[in-house]
């Protein structure tokens, strides 16, 4: 018998390894929620969004959360925001022009504001899923230190698998559509040095959700 035959030989004679594999376990979500009615899933959002250091704003409807959005903007002519019909918020262009705020450059390092919309927000966590693109730049959620977003509270699922499931059933079209996505929960913050709390090392020190409904 040549080598050739003999390392042969032995290759056959061993167990495949693919007969060993386990079946792949159902999943399991990471932060399981046995409500998810609209009621409890504002609720949860209320409460985890708070925990990771959001301060949100209640507001019944689009009135109210217009007047809120325009105070945390105070006395600002300039912020960074998305295009108004990417943040769902009736009359919001209107008034933003009545009180002669402008969008500053999405490079203006100096604007304290942000304002944006949001893709979802996740019950189970607290974060807003973020996402860039035509009329949307990334950094309005980013660069400035106050970070304003506007939810709406249909906008609102349990948690990450939901709106990946989400995307999937609309055929990942919008993730081809948006050059990033950005999970944010709560402000920026770091202590990789020394252990030292930062905030605001790598995006906005305060985050802001006006929810309406």
């Amino acid at each position: 018998m040549s080598s050739r035959e003999s390392i042969l030989k032995r290759l056959r004679a061993v167990e495949d390894p693919a007969l060993n594999i386990p079946d792949i376990p159902d999943p399991v979500r990471v932060v399981p929620m046995a409500d998810t009615s609209p009621a409890a899933l504002r609720e949860a959002f209320s409460k985890t969004a708070a925990r990771v250091g959001v301060t949100l704003w209640s507001c019944a409807g689009d009135a109210s959360a217009l007047e809120q959005v325009l105070a945390l903007i105070g006395d600002d002519k300039q912020i960074i925001a998305w295009d108004a019909e990417h943040i769902p918020l009736e009359g919001l262009a209107e008034a933003l022009d009545q009180r002669g705020i402008t969008r500053a450059d999405v490079r203006d390092s100096s604007v304290r504001v942000g304002l944006t919309g949001v893709e979802a927000a996740l019950a189970g966590t607290g974060s807003l899923v973020v996402s860039s693109g035509p009329g949307k730049p990334r950094s309005a959620s980013l660069l400035p230190p106050v970070h304003i977003a506007v939810v709406r509270t249909e906008q609102i699922m349990p948690d990450v698998e939901a709106w990946f499931a989400q995307m999937a059933d609309a055929g990942l079209s919008h993730f081809r559509q948006s050059a990033n996505h950005v999970f944010i929960t709560g402000g920026s913050r770091t202590a990789d040095i020394a252990q030292e709390l930062i905030l605001g090392a790598h995006g906005p020190v305060e985050v802001h959700v006006v929810l309406v409904g």
